[in-house]
């Protein structure tokens, strides 16, 4: 799928530490790039039209034998159908396994700084970003699942314990995910619960909405893995 087939419907920018959602709509894309360096966008994702099917990690790792997420890779629901495909990366590694921030760890980690205080500099984390924008949809706390997050790289040992790489997407590296479904994309911007620096920081990520020609016979991610052609075949049933 090249970029001169896409229809840029519209661009915007996600600050740092803050939430965003969308239902993207099946046959379009979302491309995620980085304005600043090292940036983590936290996502979790629903079926628009069942809020009840909902993003499935532990299975789209182990349906195709993967520990990470690049180009190739898709999304699965709990229902075996594909939500998103990731169809284009720059970036080579995305974390599916270290979760995101909540208000106690970014107080023991960066400090309590209240939005009275800061206003809009004041210290936020990903879970109640999440729970807030969850509420907007008629959502809650049973709603939640464990989240993908962008541009940032967690390795796992052999004796099982996990590291994060620092410098892992530079600025103008970017990812983009296609709707296989009409999925409600939520998007956090807060630091990786797992980022070692001592800063709170906030990083910007630009989110380009387009139009995209559905996923032939050939396509990178239809092919990526023998389970990934059923995926697809059980998702297009699902329209048909």
């Amino acid at each position: 799928m090249t970029q001169e087939k896409h229809e840029t419907l519209w661009t915007e920018t996600l600050p740092g530490n803050a939430t965003w959602s969308h239902i993207l709509k099946r046959g379009t894309s979302l491309r995620l790039t980085a304005l600043d360096p090292n940036p983590n966008v936290a996502a979790i994702l629903l079926n628009a039209d069942n809020f009840s099917e909902r993003l499935n990690l532990p299975d789209t790792l182990k349906a195709q034998h993967i520990a990470r997420l690049t180009t190739g890779a898709v999304l699965y629901s709990d229902m075996a159908r594909i939500l998103c495909s990731i169809t284009a990366d720059t970036v080579g590694w995305h974390d599916p396994l270290g979760g995101c921030s909540d208000a106690a760890m970014v107080a023991a980690k960066y400090g309590e700084l209240p939005y009275q205080q800061a206003r809009n500099a004041w210290h936020q984390n990903a879970l109640d970003g999440f729970l807030i924008e969850l509420a907007k949809y008629g959502l809650g706390l049973r709603d939640l699942m464990m989240n993908v997050s962008f541009f940032s790289k967690v390795e796992v040992h052999d004796d099982g314990s996990m590291h994060f790489i620092p410098n892992n997407a530079a600025p103008g590296t970017s990812v983009e995910i296609r709707a296989e479904m009409n999925t409600l994309v939520i998007l956090n911007s807060c630091q990786h619960p797992m980022d070692p620096s001592p800063d709170y920081a906030a990083k910007q990520v630009e989110l380009t909405l387009s139009k995209v020609p559905a996923p032939g016979p050939d396509d990178v991610c239809r092919n990526f893995r023998p389970e990934n052609t059923r995926g697809f075949t059980l998702t297009e049933r699902y329209f048909q």
